[in-house]
């Protein structure tokens, strides 16, 4: 028998797949492809049907419709202990009354594992996550961190193709998620499996994830990478969802001429879209914006105001500050700029949005254009 850890994940298929409770409806028509040996993070606020979603994969949960397909294979209706693949949720369920050893091997003590190859299996796992020093301790002499630990060598001994984890780390401080989320990524990368990974933090998803699937109310808002996700986003929920702080939503008309110029474009009422990072001090400009607030970070700040009626997060270096009640002529670049149709919250591209900047007499050269340095008696 082996005595490695099996690299290589199986690649799974959600095809139309529906959850309902009585009038209740989790899931709506989800559609989802992840590839073999990625990492892909359901991602959404809570009640959207990520964990729902998540239970579906594993066979804790059928799917009122849709197909679930494993590495190629029907599951939908094949129950959890036949699908060939590991869990580890947000309680860590060890064991009280085992060691660090024996909860890791549980499993395979379940399934009649040869006790040779259940100790070959566990000192791998344990030099792999640092567990070497605790394997003889209770959960209770451990730290949170040791604790995942255990539950993620439990998943691992078990040596299968596919992981699924429901918000594992939304226990630990933030310290702590840290280390892990980096601990964790490292691991899956070593080991190849496939792994689904649940969670309400955006940070979570974006630094850990090859994958993301942002889910609302039920239904896939956007699947993209992380830096697609970020720099297009698809709708205005995800725009507002994905960044800290979200990005700045207003009507387009409150960009004055540039807005005129850019519904004539489309056709359509817009909204635009301006990240706080992606706005500038400028010189001049017939955008300005009057500041209400400072939220000081250290290096740097953001500031809060209004553009017209709209508000608006601007962030700047924290070494000098506006006071509040102060006008701030603001730029940014045509490539920074998003725009939405305002009826649906879906993305419109234009082909060429600075030419259309400044034929309304936005020229692209002066947008973008960075102060120096913010100095108050400046602005």
């Amino acid at each position: 028998m082996t005595t490695t850890i099996k690299t290589g994940g199986r690649d799974i298929r959600l095809s139309g797949v529906s959850k309902n409770w009585d009038s209740t409806q989790a899931l709506s028509d989800v559609n989802i492809d992840i590839p073999a040996g990625s990492f892909t993070a359901l991602l959404g606020p809570s009640g959207c049907g990520k964990s729902t979603l998540l239970r579906i994969i594993s066979g804790l949960e059928t799917a009122s419709a849709g197909q679930v397909m494993i590495g190629g294979t029907d599951v939908t209706t094949a129950p959890a202990d036949k699908r060939d693949l590991s869990m580890v949720f947000q309680s860590y369920a060890l064991f009280p009354h085992l060691d660090v050893a024996e909860n890791i091997i549980f499993g395979l003590r379940t399934r009649r594992v040869p006790r040779k190859e259940r100790q070959k299996r566990l000192n791998r796992v344990a030099a792999l996550l640092g567990l070497e020093d605790y394997l003889d301790r209770k959960p209770a002499q451990l730290s949170g961190g040791q604790q995942q630990r255990v539950a993620l060598g439990r998943a691992v001994i078990a040596e299968r193709s596919v992981c699924l984890m429901d918000e594992p780390l939304s226990n630990l401080d933030a310290k702590l998620r840290q280390t892990m989320r980096t601990e964790l990524r490292v691991l899956q990368r070593e080991l190849g499996f496939t792994m689904v990974y649940v969670t309400h933090d955006q940070v979570e998803a974006i630094t850990m994830a090859d994958q993301v699937v942002l889910m609302n109310a039920g239904r896939v808002e956007q699947i993209a990478a992380p830096q697609d996700l970020y720099e297009r986003p698809a709708t205005t929920f995800t725009a507002r969802f994905i960044g800290t702080p979200p990005m700045n939503l207003l009507p387009a008309e409150e960009l004055r001429e540039a807005g005129v110029a850019l519904e004539r474009a489309t056709g359509s009422r817009l909204t635009a879209g301006l990240r706080p990072e992606a706005l500038h001090i400028a010189a001049q400009s017939p955008l300005s914006m009057t500041v209400t607030g400072i939220e000081y970070l250290g290096a740097d700040a953001l500031v809060h105001g209004v553009l017209g009626a709209a508000p608006l997060i601007l962030r700047v270096p924290g070494q000098s500050l506006p006071n509040p009640g102060q006008p701030i002529p603001l730029a940014f670049a045509p490539r920074d700029l998003h725009l939405f149709d305002a009826a649906t919250g879906h993305r419109v591209d234009l082909p060429d949005v600075a030419s259309t900047l400044s034929r309304a007499g936005v020229p692209a050269g002066s947008t973008g254009a960075t102060a120096p340095s913010l100095q108050t008696e400046d602005l």
